[in-house]
């Protein structure tokens, strides 16, 4: 089992910047893509950014790219997943979701079709 916890998310104005950070404890050995989504009120969840087991494979949603950043962090004491978000809009205000998955043979997942899931963090950008 992986237990996901973000941090990060708070009440930003239109242009600023914040850093969600994902730390995950457990079976962390197993596991490989990792990924952020969000899901704004009466909205389907969306996904946002990916990143493969060695970071060097990112996917983003057109929405974001250009303006977020996806990194990880595979120490032994971290295994934590990042997303930097600049140049923030009032249209990203969302709840943010960490997750990750145990398939060793994806590089890659860009649907919500992963194993674990974070409780979720709310940013919310003013106008």
């Amino acid at each position: 089992q992986v237990h996901l916890v973000e941090s990060g998310g708070g009440l930003v104005e239109t242009g600023g910047s914040l850093r969600l950070s994902c730390a995950a404890s457990g079976r962390t050995f197993n596991i490989y893509p990792m990924g952020w989504f969000r899901q704004a009120p009466g909205k389907e969840r969306e996904f946002v950014a990916a990143i493969s087991w060695s970071g060097g494979s990112t996917a983003y949603a057109d929405s974001v790219k250009g303006r977020f950043t996806i990194s990880r962090d595979n120490a032994k004491n971290k295994n934590t997943v990042y997303l930097q978000m600049d140049s923030l809009k009032p249209t990203d205000t969302a709840v943010y979701y960490c997750a990750a998955d145990e398939d060793w043979g994806t590089i890659i997942i860009t649907t919500p079709t992963y194993d674990y899931w974070g409780q979720g963090t709310q940013v919310t950008v003013s106008s």
